[in-house]
């Protein structure tokens, strides 16, 4: 059993311990404290000195231990910010990026603000943008999918606590359980990295589910397959809005060109970086 020590003091470890393992090691520290306690940031700058107890020692000193070992942040808490929302997550999903926002910030430039379109969200993980664009556009309706059951729980999960109520989910494989369905917009963040991409066994991606992270040998299987059966669910002229890898900038409009899409664009994030590409579907 930790001893007990003042809130100060155990920022001082707790930031002393992260330090050779992770850059902002200190304000990681004040936040798995912020979590341990179920207190804010100015809570504990305003009770430097409160003690801790030997068991909230004892739970810190656990947290700690997990980040040091790599377990990503988000799953620590069970918490990740996106857009303007609260997200529960596990390890059943993909941590939601910043980058992400962009998508979302390009589906609402398509979607008109009083627009009561028919919206899909395909491999929705934590529910992160369907639940953003059905937040924003309140008339639409949405339809999120995913193949993973403990994904939908999670998500279903955040449409509750986030009172939104313009949203359903459905278990499937990219278009599978959607039959005739058809939409005036399709978003999705996909699968993009190749199966051998030595990132997959570094930081945080290590323990993200693989299926949401991995797509065949160039890590376009999933991508190619969304792309090809996105028309055949689109309302013409619809919009297909994908999220891809930096690398797949010339790659997914190739294919979106090559199954008929027109107006195809690729945009990039604040970095710099082509990671999202939209066309619009105007036959069938």
């Amino acid at each position: 059993m930790q001893s007990a020590q003042p809130i100060s003091q155990a920022l001082k470890l707790g930031a002393t311990y992260l330090k050779p393992y992770h850059d902002n090691a200190a304000l990681e520290a004040e936040l798995l404290l912020c979590h341990c306690l179920n207190k804010s940031r100015a809570y504990l700058r305003t009770w430097p000195e409160r003690l801790l107890t030997p068991e909230e020692m004892e739970r810190y000193h656990q947290l700690l231990q997990r980040r040091q070992q790599g377990e990503p942040f988000a799953y620590i808490t069970g918490q990740k910010e996106f857009w303007d929302l609260h997200l529960r997550v596990s390890p059943a999903v993909l941590i939601p990026r910043p980058e992400t926002e962009h998508l979302v910030e390009l589906a609402l430039e398509k979607i008109p603000p009083d627009a009561n379109w028919h919206i899909a969200d395909l491999g929705t993980g934590s529910g992160a943008i369907g639940l953003a664009i059905a937040k924003q556009r309140p008339k639409c309706d949405v339809t999120a999918t995913d193949r993973s059951s403990a994904s939908l729980e999670v998500a279903r999960h955040n449409a509750r606590t986030n009172n939104i109520d313009n949203i359903r989910f459905a278990h499937s494989f990219w278009f599978d359980a959607l039959a005739n369905e058809r939409f005036q917009l399709i978003a999705s963040n996909p699968p993009y990295v190749a199966k051998d991409d030595p990132h997959l066994q570094q930081g945080d991606l290590r323990h993200e589910p693989l299926t949401a992270l991995s797509s065949g040998p160039e890590g376009l299987d999933d991508i190619k397959h969304i792309i090809a059966h996105a028309g055949a669910h689109l309302t013409a002229p619809g919009w297909l809005i994908l999220e891809h890898g930096y690398q797949q900038g010339e790659a997914v409009p190739d294919l979106m060109k090559h199954y008929g899409f027109i107006d195809v664009q690729c945009h990039s994030d604040y970095a710099q970086r082509e990671r999202v590409s939209a066309g619009r579907f105007v036959s069938g």
